[in-house]
């Protein structure tokens, strides 16, 4: 008899806990191999295809194209050694691959294969519907009497799942004691409000307060990019300063540099090979703040962000030990993540562990910025556009190429100081891009 095993959709790592199925690569019937990928699925960061740890037929699968679902939620069901020629031995039934984008290397090669008439394998059509993801958080609420009063500002919950639940169940969080970190409320925490017998019910709005016009739900890359950005602002004190610096010369050697053929070198380019030796010499500035250690952390390498224009909003993707790179180096993989982005197929590592961000926000035609600090890093160097402007040059005026710097920090890492010196550097090299020379 055939061991039918149930696939769940798999923690996708970087705090991400749910994700939309936007393409199914498999259907019921169909015979899969250990690893080959079952579902395309986006998540607020990327599209990635799910391989599935089992081999066997698909016997079910849980959740239409479009359904979003949370980590721990059914996605298929696999009779393990059903099937007559298809049959699968028991030892490689199970690869224990779970994570995404890991798979042995048949996995992307093996054929849909569909399950002959009168074969073993169990009836899909009466699949059951698929049941919520198991909770394994000992819930800490058992009622509202014991729960905490009722508290003002925002509430501890990161997941909107657990704010819908909440919503769909009448259930006021703020009147919740989470049994996570800090106070966080968990799915575990609703779920034990809901089974109480005296729920706590949440008082519905004056329909006069409701204000009109479209809703569009905070979720997705959007809801990340926010919560991401409210952390920034809550815990980050920072300051900017800027200057204004004469790019003539960096313009002027990059067109030399591209005269002598090979491949072109980008402006972003020379910025973060400039920014990169600038943070040899400022290194408060690649950093981190452990707030639960009471410590600044001084990052050894430059993993480099840059933001990036997409169909689905802005991304961040991130060059990895940008210091080791010159700046055709940093040009081909500018050019590949931002490919890459706008295909909507970065994955969660390219999105993550950055240490310093440069934002060229110059690509939208504006001068200045004071942009919010891409926590957890330390700072964020700001590029507006490079246009040409009335200037003073030895002592005589000319029309120059100029472009404004802005340098947004982190407040705890170092003071203004420290900030300056960084940024006068940086304006230093745009000036005068021999001054980099001298930590080639």
């Amino acid at each position: 008899m055939p061991q039918v095993m149930e696939f769940k959709l798999p923690d996708l790592g970087e705090g991400l806990t749910e994700a939309e199925i936007v393409r199914w690569l498999v259907a019921v019937g169909d015979v899969v191999a250990v690893d080959q990928p079952v579902v395309e699925v986006e998540t607020a960061k990327a599209m990635v295809e799910v391989p599935c740890p089992y081999g066997g037929v698909v016997t079910a699968r849980f959740g239409e194209e479009g359904t979003e679902l949370p980590v721990g939620a059914p996605l298929i069901t696999v009779a393990v050694g059903a099937g007559a020629d298809e049959a699968v031995e028991p030892e490689d039934s199970g690869s224990g691959n779970v994570l995404v984008g890991y798979g042995t290397d048949h996995s992307r090669t093996a054929r849909r294969r569909r399950v002959r008439p009168g074969s073993a394998a169990p009836a899909a059509t009466s699949a059951p519907t698929p049941a919520p993801a198991a909770v394994v958080t000992t819930p800490v609420v058992a009622s509202p009497a014991a729960a905490s009063p009722v508290v003002t500002g925002p509430v501890a919950v990161i997941s909107p799942l657990v704010r819908k639940l909440a919503r769909d169940h009448g259930i006021d969080l703020r009147a919740l004691r989470g049994s996570g970190p800090e106070g966080l409320i968990l799915r575990a925490d609703v779920e034990a409000a809901r089974r109480s017998p005296e729920p706590v019910p949440v008082a519905a709005p004056a329909a006069a307060a409701a204000p009109e016009g479209e809703r569009v739900p905070l979720k997705g890359l959007r809801g990340v990019v926010a919560e991401k950005l409210s952390r920034s602002r809550r815990e980050i004190p920072d300051a900017t300063c800027w200057v204004d610096a004469d790019a003539t010369e960096l313009m002027a050697a990059r067109a030399a540099m591209n005269a002598v053929g090979g491949p072109k070198i980008s402006v972003l380019a020379l910025l973060a090979r400039i920014c990169t030796a600038a943070l040899a010499k400022y290194p408060e500035l690649n950093s981190t703040v452990d707030l639960a250690a009471n410590e600044i952390v001084r990052l050894p390498s430059v993993h480099l962000g840059f933001a990036a224009q997409t169909e689905r909003g802005l991304v961040v993707p991130v060059v990895r030990d940008a210091q080791t790179r010159n700046p055709e180096s940093l040009s081909a993989e500018f050019a590949r993540l931002t490919e890459v982005a706008r295909a909507g197929k970065l994955a969660p590592a390219d999105l993550t562990g950055g240490t310093f961000t440069l934002n060229n926000y110059g690509v939208f035609g504006v001068d200045g910025s004071t942009p919010i600090i891409n926590h957890p890093e330390a700072a964020m160097l700001g590029v507006g556009r490079i246009m040409a402007k009335p200037w003073v040059h030895q002592g005589e005026l000319a029309v120059r190429q100029v472009v404004q710097l802005s340098l947004t920090f982190d407040h705890r890492v170092c003071d203004g100081g420290t900030a300056g010196g960084f940024l006068r550097y940086v304006a230093d090299c745009v000036e005068s891009p021999a001054v980099l020379l001298r930590s080639l």
